[in-house]
């Protein structure tokens, strides 16, 4: 049995499920709504504001879904009681970034600027000039906009300069020693 899968998922009360026959699953709650198809072999049911997931047999392909249909109904249910956020750290000498109404602005060393656009459902919070906060109510939506934020500019293994999330570590590469003359 899929230690993850059958673990029961608490809704909180200002949280709405609605699950239809189908398998589609509404979430409503104060950040926003979520509706997600899920595999419809999976048995999703709500009882006392207490979300369960159960399979139908153990199959290889329903062992596999069992747990990956959990976290999703999670993630749902976390994203709009709580929501979700990503850090980036822009660090580089004359690299910033700046608000320019629903996009962001960002020097990290080319000739021009790059213009990135925010999609709707995410908010971005510029701390300074080289902190980006991403926060929304897609867990999904946020890691991809922060992924392609990080792809403008990834972080250079030898001097450190690029875009990162905040929690990530960087191992610096050394550079070349220098070539050794004969005295």
């Amino acid at each position: 049995m899929s230690r993850i899968g059958r673990m029961p998922i608490q809704v909180p009360g200002d949280v709405q499920v609605s699950i239809s026959s189908d398998n589609v699953v509404v979430v409503k709650g104060p950040r926003g709504e979520l509706t997600r198809a899920l595999n419809r072999e999976m048995r999703i049911t709500l009882d006392d504001g207490v979300l369960t997931v159960e399979r139908p047999s153990d199959d290889r392909i329903h062992r596999s879904m069992h747990g990956l249909t959990r976290s999703l109904l999670a993630n749902m249910v976390q994203g709009v009681s709580g929501g979700f956020e990503r850090v980036l750290e822009i660090s580089g000498v004359g690299y910033r970034v700046q608000k320019a109404g629903d996009a962001l602005v960002l020097q990290v060393g080319y000739s021009n600027p790059v213009q990135f656009a925010v999609p709707a459902g995410v908010e971005a919070i510029v701390e300074g000039t080289n902190r980006v906060r991403l926060s929304g109510h897609d867990k999904e939506l946020v890691g991809q906009v922060a992924a392609k934020m990080r792809a403008v500019r990834p972080c250079d293994r030898y001097k450190g300069k690029g875009i990162k999330y905040a929690e990530e570590k960087l191992r610096l590469k050394p550079g070349k020693a220098g070539k050794v003359t004969k005295g």
